[in-house]
């Protein structure tokens, strides 16, 4: 576990020389309220360009919340989102889009009636280079070949791994800078789950920007450059993918417990 003096020689070390490295996105203080129920209390979190960060803990946690707060889709009863140096707490959902911020939600939410194609396309809504979609439409096809294999295909006949992998094939469509993915590899058979992770690894190698809740710790522990615990809405830990696998503490208290589900 990193103490808050280690995160912080860790954060300076990973500065550039010419100054201190502003974050891609930066929550300070979030919190996130269902009524009276305080789902998130009051968080902060860092993600740097071109890193993959894990968020973790148990069921009812606030991971989910946190990142259907970071995407615009939930307001926060206090505290900031930046991105890119900008507050971007009050910006519309749509307009985060825009700005390279892509969720790949929980439960997938795809269109089913809507053919594989048509799901695609809609990631790339907001977008008005069509040349250059075309071009990322051919790239997400090479990448996810299953899918580029079934574009003409009604999406709610698609396997659960192949829906998965439609659902962050349709966020790269609309080219993130920032990937949120919650949760992939629910519902999913071992051998699906593998491809969807190396799936992650491969985005984060091409330079998108990721942050991965997911319910699978321990293997999402090992791809993570760092990581977070959430517990009952606070961030409990945080340090390398590395320390946190071998923190007694969570292995006892998450990793054996998440990984039985």
């Amino acid at each position: 576990m990193l103490t808050a003096h280690k995160q912080k020689m860790l954060n300076k070390a990973l500065q550039p020389t010419g100054g201190p490295r502003t974050p891609l996105l930066q929550l300070v203080g979030l919190q996130v309220a269902y009524g009276p129920i305080q789902a998130v209390k009051g968080i902060d979190l860092e993600l740097y360009e071109g890193e993959l960060v894990c968020l973790i803990g148990a069921n009812g946690a606030g991971k989910t919340t946190t990142l259907n707060t970071i995407a615009g889709l939930l307001s926060p009863s206090s505290g900031d989102i930046r991105y890119q140096g900008t507050n971007i707490t009050t910006l519309a959902a749509h307009q985060r889009v825009r700005r390279g911020l892509a969720l790949a939600p929980e439960g997938r939410g795809i269109f089913t009636r809507l053919s594989v194609a048509e799901n695609l396309r809609m990631g790339a809504y907001a977008r008005r280079d069509s040349h250059a979609i075309a071009a990322d439409l051919e790239r997400v096809c090479t990448l996810l070949p299953r899918i580029g294999e079934r574009l003409d295909q009604v999406a709610g006949t698609l396997s659960g791994g192949e829906q998965q992998m439609l659902a962050i094939g349709r966020a790269l469509l609309s080219r993130p800078r920032l990937l949120l993915l919650d949760e992939p590899s629910m519902g999913l058979a071992p051998r699906v789950v593998e491809t969807i992770f190396e799936l992650i690894q491969t985005i984060a190698r091409e330079g998108v920007t990721v942050l991965l809740v997911e319910q699978k710790a321990n293997r999402a522990l090992q791809l993570a450059d760092r990581a977070y615990v959430m517990d009952g809405g606070r961030i409990g830990l945080t340090g390398s993918g590395q320390e946190l696998l071998d923190d007694p503490l969570v292995r006892r208290a998450y990793l054996g417990e998440m990984e039985l589900g």
